[in-house]
């Protein structure tokens, strides 16, 4: 082999070997239609168990089906405030419509306007992300049952 040969194979062991554990970490989160299935799921039981039942089940982070990696569900009240949250449960009760992301921005205001307005939709934010617990771009989905907004987002790589 070519001194030429040596260092292409070199270089691309190298290349090759540097993707996989990225590829590691983009399995670890989830993606912008598990989210958005999720979140249609979740809206699904709270509309067939009613909302005592489903928030507990949302809560509870053992079940996989609202626990995927960093995807989780979390409700809202119409005027903000937190019902139940998959990730963080000292939210639960203590949020409001003025609650801002890490850039000061409204996010959950703008949440609530959404789902008053078109009834689901994306909203974009920073937030701590649960795997890596640095704060990174996130966007969720959002769907209003009733009198409640579910959610569910997912970290933008």
């Amino acid at each position: 082999m070519s001194l030429f040969g040596r260092h292409c194979c070199i270089v691309l062991v190298s290349l090759g070997l540097g993707l996989v554990p990225r590829l590691g970490i983009a399995a670890e989160h989830g993606t912008a239609d598990e989210a958005k299935a999720m979140v249609e799921k979740a809206a699904a039981f709270l509309k067939e168990v009613g909302p005592e039942k489903a928030f507990a089940v949302f809560d509870d982070k053992s079940n996989t089906e609202f626990h995927d990696r960093d995807l989780y569900i979390f409700v809202r009240s119409m005027d903000g405030n937190t019902v139940a949250h998959g990730a963080n449960m000292g939210m639960i009760g203590h949020t409001n419509l003025d609650l801002k992301d890490a850039d000061g921005k409204p996010y959950n205001r703008e949440m609530i306007d959404l789902a008053n307005s078109k009834g689901s939709g994306w909203v974009d934010y920073r937030w701590v992300d649960p795997l890596s617990h640095k704060i990174e771009p996130k966007s969720s989905f959002i769907l209003k049952v009733g009198d409640y907004v579910i959610g569910a987002g997912f970290y933008k790589q």
